[in-house]
């Protein structure tokens, strides 16, 4: 099983993992999460994100882990580049909650395939939604009811 570490800017991280915790309150092991702080040096938090993946790596439990990072460029992402190896660690920049919740959901697959997945969560769960028509469809004009869209 794959483990997941969020480094992202504060209080981006331990927000993004106290939601995938909501959804999932039994992921707690597997994901973990470091916020960058303002004035922090790039240097800290590199030393905070080593013994993240130090405490991944000896669980035998885990045969990789996925980082993902808020902004390509930025400190957090800078300081992941340094930790990731591409074939037990792997980066993806550019966390959201549907990508970190697909991530919760197939963290047993292959880290490969949960790469995949989790750009795949991450760009579907971003889409403009039309606030006349739910979900994108006209409105019949025959409709009784108008709020059967509504849940």
């Amino acid at each position: 099983m794959n483990a997941i570490l969020v480094i992202a800017h504060a209080p981006l991280a331990h927000a993004l993992r106290q939601c995938a915790l909501h959804v999932f309150p039994d992921c707690g092991e597997h994901v973990s999460a470091i916020d960058v702080q303002p004035n922090m040096p790039p240097e800290e938090t590199l030393a905070t994100a080593r013994i993240a993946l130090d405490q991944f790596a000896r669980s035998e439990a885990f045969t990789g882990v996925l980082v993902l990072t808020d902004i390509f460029g930025a400190t957090p992402c800078n300081v992941a580049q340094k930790l990731v190896d591409g074939v037990k660690t792997r980066l993806i920049t550019g966390v959201n909650l549907p990508m970190l919740l697909r991530s919760v959901s197939y963290r047993h697959e292959p880290l490969e395939a949960l790469v995949s997945r989790a750009v795949t969560g991450g760009t579907q769960g971003v889409m403009q939604v039309a606030i006349t028509a739910p979900q994108n469809q006209a409105r019949r004009h025959n409709d009784q009811d108008k709020h059967d869209h509504q849940q």
